[in-house]
């Protein structure tokens, strides 16, 4: 039986591409713009490009439900400003996350801001297994700062960030799989799987 996966449309960011990956990868996909649906579903995607504020204000009222749901282990991936609303706060925002990963969001420190392309991620985690290209697509202005959850770096202008965070059954992401071709798919797919596993 296929996944069934939420999609958060907190009205920021472009869900096309996203959603038809993930059914690409076998999913069903449902989109909400009701964040309170979020607390009933499967699985969870919070994906977007967008500034933190917005992104989070219509889950702020569920935020801590949310948190919970988490933490007690149901499946989720947030990308970009999806992984970043799940910090604790933002440099770019005065409101608070969901607070699943630790610290605060930080500004990329680098001469060119924002970073836009390709970059190899380094990681051991099986979410990788099998996927031999690892470079994928960043654009991003921000960074999550969350160490003690970092599963996976890139090399930004010689410095190391962390690109991935786990914490429980959510993995999040900074890179952006649906824009990052057959690596990007394969990644979705090996999300999936694991979510399966974890039901």
């Amino acid at each position: 039986m296929s996944l069934n996966i939420t999609l958060a449309d907190y009205g920021v960011g472009n869900l096309y591409s996203i959603k038809r990956s993930l059914e690409r990868c076998g999913a069903n996909v449902e989109v909400v713009t009701d964040m309170s649906r979020l607390l009933d579903a499967e699985c969870i995607v919070l994906p977007g490009v967008g500034a933190f504020d917005r992104t989070v204000r219509d889950i702020l009222p569920y935020r801590e439900q949310l948190r919970e749901k988490l933490e007690s282990g149901t499946p989720a991936l947030g990308i970009c400003i999806g992984m970043q609303i799940l910090h604790e706060s933002s440099e770019e925002g005065s409101s608070p996350g969901i607070g699943l990963l630790k610290g605060q969001v930080v500004r990329l420190q680098g001469r060119t801001i924002p970073h836009m392309g390709w970059n190899y991620v380094r990681t051991e985690d099986p979410v990788f297994d099998g996927i031999s290209d690892r470079h994928f697509y960043f654009a991003h202005s921000y960074r999550g700062s969350d160490l003690s959850s970092s599963v996976a770096t890139t090399d930004y202008e010689g410095t190391d960030i962390p690109v991935m965070f786990r914490r429980s059954n959510t993995y999040a992401t900074q890179f952006h799989p649906e824009k990052s071709s057959t690596s990007g798919l394969a990644f979705l797919k090996n999300f999936i799987d694991f979510a399966e596993g974890c039901l």
